[in-house]
């Protein structure tokens, strides 16, 4: 930790990918995936090997991220519930601590706080900031209009552009200019850059030039495909929710849909090594920590299930990699940890090694020390309330050990060293029952969930109603970038001669 604590703040970029699980990443071990600039990043970082969201789901991990705080704690329900402008967030902290804080790209805010302590944000978001997309516990097993459908699988494949690669070429091109912006002005602040993608989230499609970066006799299939194992209750209400459970999917079209998914991997990848030149074109890349993680998984066609909302391995591990090869020594880290613990690592390096001194209490601890070595914590807290449960889901993680809790159905246990696929659920093995025993006294001591579906339930109900008057109004909290035109390239308020020059980097 000498090169944080000796005065010399990092500028710290965070690259976000949504729906990216590192299963499918070949510093993962995925064989055939490309994704050398992750790699190489990978190569000579820090990687946490189990590295979780505590919420799969979108918005909910996101607001995790950004607070340090598990989802009951702010009210982190589902992907249309407001993030409290109230709640302090690691862009707030770094502010204070003297950093230039800046987002481009996604992050799914809701509400009309857009910013949440980003002094700058450079793009709108790619989805809706309002109340629109909330479940219904009151309608279990009915499907919601909005939701995910097994049409982005059956008709994955190539396109020539999507509404996705228009966004992720805006943030990439954003952020680029946010860099050189910055070296060409006098702001000598530290900076945050914050740039979050939305690709490989579904639909799966993917330009030509990257679908034909793989073979098709190359695809894997799903390492437990849907059969090969039992179905618990919840994986079987998922299917329904998205109509799998009505279709009947064959090799190709399943092997399409991973093929695509791979080609925006390599996407996603391409503008990596995009933004890391312009990094080293500012000068900025030798005093630069990258952290390159993701808001949660995809489970891709394993056991029968797509997208997100569990807590499978595919759908709940993230990656996550700290590249600063002159502070923290390349490694790789077994221990659990999870999204929650971005916000203190990240305060932490901020502040010349101190921590502490936060506003409000949170449940993240900070990750330096396994960054620097050290033994750190090897647990993770996971809590879910949105689509696909009618009562709330926990999970436990902890020395190899996951937790599965659901409201009202079977609990599931699985030894993740002996068992990394999950095939055997150890719940009911009486081996296994003192540990079970351990784990649900934990929950019942930690959570009411009487008391928390009735506050889920209430803000459903609130939210139904408020989502209909505000369309009725037709109004919005959309993000709105601003461009000043009056001081943008030539014009008649400054000389040609001296704006080029202040426009020219390296300078003359």
């Amino acid at each position: 930790m000498t090169a944080i604590t000796s005065g010399i703040r990092p500028n710290i970029l965070l690259i976000m990918a949504d729906q990216l699980a590192p299963q499918f990443l070949p510093c993962y071990g995925h064989r055939v995936v490309q994704a050398p600039s992750i790699a190489s990043l990978a190569e000579n970082g820090v990687v946490f090997d189990a590295a979780y969201t505590n919420s799969p789901l979108c918005a909910p991990s996101r607001f995790v991220m950004m607070s340090g705080r598990l989802p009951s704690r702010i009210a982190a329900w589902d992907n249309a519930v407001e993030f409290s402008s109230e709640i302090p967030t690691f862009a707030h902290y770094l502010h204070d601590a003297g950093y230039h804080t800046c987002l481009s790209g996604k992050m799914h805010f809701v509400g009309p706080d857009q910013l949440h302590g980003f002094s700058e944000r450079l793009t709108t978001d790619v989805y809706l900031s309002d109340f629109h997309w909330h479940p219904r516990w009151d309608l279990p097993g009915e499907r919601l209009d909005w939701y995910h459908n097994m049409e982005v699988v059956t008709r994955a494949g190539v396109c020539a552009r999507s509404m996705y690669l228009d966004y992720d070429d805006e943030v990439i091109f954003k952020a680029k200019r946010f860099l050189f912006d910055k070296v060409r002005s006098n702001d000598v602040r530290p900076f945050l850059l914050t740039v979050s993608m939305i690709q490989p989230h579904d639909p799966y499609l993917c330009r030509q030039e990257h679908w034909q970066r793989y073979r098709e006799e190359d695809i894997d299939l799903p390492q437990v495909p849907l059969g090969s194992v039992d179905m618990h209750a919840h994986d079987a209400r998922l299917r329904h929710s998205y109509g799998a459970d009505e279709v009947d999917l064959d090799d190709n079209t399943i092997a399409r849909a991973r093929r695509a998914y791979y080609g925006s991997i390599s996407d996603i990848d391409d503008k990596v090594a995009d933004l890391l030149q312009a990094l080293t074109e500012a000068g900025y890349s030798e005093n630069t920590i990258v952290v390159v993680t993701a808001d949660h998984g995809d489970m891709l066609g394993e056991r029968g299930l797509w997208f997100k909302m569990s807590y499978h391995e595919h759908s709940a591990r993230v990656p996550l990699i700290v590249h600063a090869p002159k502070i923290f020594r390349s490694r790789r880290i077994d221990q659990a940890v999870s999204l929650v613990d971005l916000l203190p690592t990240l305060v932490e390096i901020s502040r010349d090694g101190r921590d502490g001194d936060y506003a409000t209490a949170i449940e993240g601890r900070s990750l330096v020390t396994h960054l620097s070595g050290g033994d750190g914590h090897d647990d993770v807290i996971g809590e879910y309330f949105a689509e696909g449960v009618n009562g709330p889901m926990f999970m436990l993680r902890r020395e190899g050990l996951k937790f599965i809790a659901v409201s009202g159905e079977p609990s599931r246990l699985y030894d993740l060293k002996a068992d990394p696929l999950e095939c055997v659920n150890l719940a009911d093995d009486p081996a296994w029952a003192q540990q079970v025993a351990g784990f649900v006294r934990e929950l019942e001591d930690a959570y009411d969930v009487q008391a928390l579906s009735a506050r889920v339930q209430e803000s459903q109900q609130r939210r139904r109603f408020l989502a209909r008057v505000m369309r009725d109004q037709n109004l919005s909290w959309d993000f709105v970038p601003v461009e000043d035109a009056a001081h943008s390239y030539i014009r008649s308020s400054v000389p040609i001669y001296a704006l080029e020059k202040r426009a020219r980097f390296p300078s003359l």
